[in-house]
């Protein structure tokens, strides 16, 4: 192992060749360097990338957005943020979060002004928006999990079960898509709008459904035998997966190989640079990066 200041460098081969995880071979870019290019957080989530591919992400106890860009490194985007944890871009660069403070979605303009979004369902808040994914034609599909907070005060369940929520484009209703998981976290869908994969974290898999017209979902599918706290999806339909280090499956479900993070847990994943083919990976106090072969979506 290879230090040099904040970063540090682990060879990859060395590590597939442990773990005989073939399956990576199309996957990780030949020689590629897993990199801790940033440290010191308290806890990493939500990351997503501009049309620029600067990665932007939370450090939720510490209530900031921070901004990591491959030419000037590391600064500060938004704070206080209502202690976010998922984010994402909307097609106007609109930055979307899961304001968990006050359990709310929030639309961050580019000049940082803050829209604060209506956000109860049945008259009552939310239990804790953690992670969406905006539809092309900006519906916004978000998981409402259960985590109690230490900036709250309650400890008791806002809504009747975990589930989750269709925002619709004109950002005036929520409705409720799904509510049979236990604990429905990671979320993410495809470039085309067509279907949205769900990670229970709690029941340790993750479902496909069919999204339709209305922004109802159908045709519930099992898609592997894993859950997950963050996802990602690439060009060509594999789906990445966070807990354990970061595991990667084929557009059917085929598990291809985990990539390991030297971090107690790996909250989530995206894509980002400019040719969107780094891996960027948020895990407990630290930010990572990967060259991959395959581009990534904005997803």
């Amino acid at each position: 192992m290879k230090r040099t200041g904040l970063i540090i460098v682990v060879p990859l081969i060395a590590i597939l060749n442990t773990f005989g995880q073939a399956g990576l071979d199309n996957i990780i870019e030949p020689g590629a360097r897993a990199e801790k290019i940033a440290g010191g957080f308290s806890f990493t989530e939500g990351p997503t990338a501009d049309s620029k591919g600067n990665l932007y992400f939370t450090d939720q106890p510490n209530d900031r957005i921070m901004i990591w860009s491959d030419t000037k490194g590391l600064s500060t985007f938004l704070e206080p943020s209502g202690h976010s944890n998922g984010l994402s871009f909307d097609l106007g660069g609109n930055l979307w979060s899961c304001a968990d403070e006050k359990n709310e979605l929030w639309m961050i303009k580019p000049d940082k002004t803050v829209t604060k979004i209506p956000s109860k369902f049945n008259d009552k808040v939310l239990n804790g928006p953690n992670d969406l994914w905006i539809t092309p034609d900006g519906g916004i599909y978000f998981t409402d999990p259960f985590y109690k907070r230490t900036w709250w005060d309650h400890s008791i369940m806002p809504q009747d079960c975990q589930a989750v929520y269709y925002l619709s484009p004109d950002h005036k209703n929520i409705t409720r898509v799904v509510s049979d998981l236990i604990q429905p976290n990671g979320i993410v869908g495809t470039p085309d709008g067509k279907i949205l994969f769900v990670a229970d974290i709690a029941g340790n898999k993750t479902y496909s459904f069919s999204i339709n017209p209305s922004g109802t979902l159908s045709d519930k599918k099992l898609f592997c035998e894993m859950g997950s706290d963050g996802m990602t999806i690439d060009s060509e339909g594999n789906i990445y997966l966070s807990g354990r280090g970061v595991t990667i499956f084929d557009r059917n479900g085929k598990r291809l190989g985990n990539i390991p993070v030297p971090e107690e847990w790996t909250a989530n994943v995206c894509f980002g640079g400019k040719d969107m083919k780094n891996l960027y990976i948020t895990a407990s106090k630290g930010l990572y990066r990967i060259k991959v072969k395959i581009r990534g979506t904005a997803g």
